[in-house]
């Protein structure tokens, strides 16, 4: 009775603690490709969160392999997943509504087509590469007054042939949006990586939200903006940052968590402040600089409210470069 006893104390003290990260051993990218499924639910970060994220798990099924059937498919109204066949190139920006799962086949691309989440919730782009979306179309994806979305295994990127204003970001995420992740995904090559919150005049709207998660991503040959951050609450861990000009900014009251993290032939501007009126903050943790600094004023976020798992800084580079990105199959 008395090792009984003990048990249901143990057990009810390990259910009432507070989530905390464990270290996992490296990942292997055909380990995730077994697991994916076209109805996954969102399994990482913030967009667990608020009742979780499944997108369009439940309603129809279908696959499209041109703009049309695709901005048909995305616009329409109930729950849907909306798998993405071959190649298709445009110049559009594609609204995609509520309780969508946006699904990349293995080999799929859109070339020149922006996906824009407006004032949506539960919605999962999983998969998907994007790429050279110039400005008049938006962001490759856009995140706005929405909530719970997971971007996961993306690939975006454009090119740095033209001006930094002849493409925008690659994903932006804006106007008080809330539990959002983006995960196991590859941004390169371009000049503005991603932003949260997009102005300093914005707080009205922003200030108690902008809460996202960056976990396992991959950011190679940028020039700013990886990402910005204005008013939210931000966790980055397991993150590989090569050749990145300046890379986390955070601003105008911005917390934010960095774990588990590598910048390696970036520039001094790793971890920092800078271009508003007022500063953010962070709290770095097992972060190898590997030449550049970290000169944020120091944060309060030292906490979440999920659980998760740290590669360890030793561990990122290897893993994150194997995974993220347009790697799975279904």
């Amino acid at each position: 009775m008395k090792f009984i006893s003990a048990a249901v104390a143990l057990l009810a003290t390990c259910a009432s603690a507070s989530p905390t990260p464990t270290v996992d051993e490296q990942l292997d990218a055909r380990a995730i490709e077994k697991r994916a499924t076209i109805t996954d639910s969102a399994n990482i970060g913030y967009a667990q969160q608020n009742g979780g994220t499944k997108g369009g798990a439940g309603g129809t099924t279908m696959t499209v392999s041109s703009l049309p059937e695709l901005s048909a498919a995305a616009k329409a109204d109930g729950a849907a997943v909306i798998i993405v066949k071959g190649n298709i190139s445009g110049a559009a920006k594609v609204a995609v509504t509520s309780d969508k799962s946006i699904i990349g086949a293995s080999g799929s691309s859109l070339t020149g087509i922006g996906l824009t989440i407006n004032k949506r919730s539960n919605v999962i782009v999983r998969n998907m590469k994007i790429s050279k979306v110039e400005a008049k179309y938006g962001d490759a994806i856009t995140i706005q007054a929405s909530k719970n979305v997971w971007v996961d295994h993306v690939e975006v990127s454009s090119d740095m042939d033209h001006g930094k204003d002849f493409y925008d970001g690659l994903i932006d995420i804006t106007h008080g949006s809330d539990w959002v992740t983006v995960s196991n995904t590859y941004f390169h090559d371009h000049y503005k990586g991603g932003l949260i919150g997009h102005s300093d005049n914005n707080g009205d709207e922003d200030k108690g939200h902008l809460t996202v998660t960056y976990a396992n991503n991959y950011f190679e040959n940028l020039n700013s903006r990886a990402p910005l951050f204005r008013f939210g609450t931000g966790h980055i861990f397991n993150s590989y940052y090569s050749n990145v000009n300046t890379a986390i900014n955070t601003r105008m009251g911005a917390q934010v968590l960095v774990e588990s993290t590598v910048f390696e032939n970036c520039g001094k501007k790793a971890i920092y402040f800078a271009d508003s009126k007022e500063t953010g903050y962070a709290v770095a943790r097992d972060v190898s600089l590997g030449g550049s600094e970290n000169t944020a004023p120091a944060g309060t976020l030292t906490s979440v409210p999920y659980k998760y798992s740290l590669l360890g800084a030793s561990s990122t580079k290897n893993s994150i470069m194997s995974n993220a990105g347009q790697k799975l199959s279904f």
